[in-house]
């Protein structure tokens, strides 16, 4: 896979153009544009602090000397690149596809996909596209991306780097195969933690269904270790709207023997109304740890939802959500 086969060339140029501006200090490996906890020498100020021996001379501010008859130091805000870590589920939910799953590209004719003729509808196809288009905004500001992919388990792992031919290895992994088993969120994020560098940012693509409490303890663990934390829930129309009518036969994606034939006309009120007390959970916790979390379905183009989204944290962040409707007007929605 290629992101040339994800994305045409107006899409990938939008795409680069967008800047993802940490919203917490970061540590990171080399000068760029995010702040940094170290303190350094950039070109902007952050505080003065007494002379003790031993500091460099130059850094002394005189002015601060000839009006106070006493010793400064000037010192600055080091900034500094970002190192992301994409967690992408690849579990059997991921695999769905939907009865509506025909979906605009950029130029807003009908593909079939998200956003080119070689990728699939499923809820998997849109996370891969949307992880690789984080990652192309990642690389083309020069800040360090890395990527997790897991079902049950992390399942293949890249260490964030800044080199252009890192995004075709993260590709390779996530065009290759996957067991789609069953996950839950919460010992997956347990189990990546010791992976991840220290303050940096973490961005989570998956569907969300499982165990919301668990999934909330989690993201409070990750940001009780000072990651800044962004969840993508992934999900069909199909998964949202319950659009089904007739009797039906429902298979569980995560486990091959399960499957039943039901009146969804019978189950739909019930299924809407579990479905909104679990994103209920989810957004609760998300504003508890202020987590940024945005509902993407997958009739919408990748690139469009990612600029929103990005438009959003630049313009004060995302509160808590974005719900469908907002995502789609470009505006938040608090709940």
């Amino acid at each position: 896979m290629r992101f040339p086969d994800l994305f045409s060339s107006r899409d990938a140029s939008r795409t680069a153009a967008l800047q993802w501006i940490a919203k917490q200090t970061v540590e990171g490996l080399t000068a760029g544009r995010h702040r940094s906890p170290h303190k350094g020498s950039s070109v902007e100020f952050k505080e003065h602090r007494p002379y003790v021996p031993g500091d460099e001379l130059r850094n002394i501010d005189w002015r601060a000397f000839g009006k106070s008859d006493r010793l400064y130091i000037r010192e600055f805000e080091e900034e500094t690149n970002l190192r992301c870590t994409l967690l992408v589920d690849r579990s059997g939910s991921m695999r769905y596809a939907g009865s509506r799953a025909l979906q605009l590209n950029g130029s807003g004719a009908s593909t079939g996909n998200s956003a080119g003729s070689s990728i699939g509808n499923r809820k998997q196809d849109y996370a891969t596209s949307v992880a690789a288009a984080i990652a192309y905004m990642m690389l083309s500001s020069q800040d360090a991306v890395g990527l997790m992919t897991f079902d049950d388990h992390i399942d293949e792992s890249l260490p964030p780097r800044t080199t252009p031919s890192h995004l075709q290895a993260m590709l390779k992994v996530l065009a290759g195969s996957s067991r789609g088993g069953e996950t839950d969120l919460g010992t997956v994020i347990r189990q990546a933690m010791s992976k991840l560098p220290r303050r940096s940012l973490v961005v989570l693509i998956s569907d969300g269904l499982g165990d919301a409490e668990s999934l909330g303890r989690s993201l409070a663990s990750l940001r009780a270790q000072r990651q800044e934390v962004v969840f993508l829930q992934v999900l069909d129309p199909d998964e949202v709207d319950f659009p089904f009518s007739d009797r039906i036969e429902f298979r569980d994606l995560e486990d091959a023997d399960q499957k039943e034939v039901i009146d969804s006309r019978q189950i739909r009120e019930r299924y809407l109304e579990s479905l909104k007390r679990h994103n209920a959970t989810i957004e609760a916790a998300c504003r508890r740890n202020r987590v940024d979390h945005a509902l993407l379905t997958t009739d919408t183009p990748v690139v469009e939802s990612l600029a929103r989204f990005v438009t959003l944290r630049r313009g004060g962040g995302v509160s808590g959500t974005l719900d469908r409707t907002s995502s789609l007007a470009g505006a938040s929605n608090k709940r």
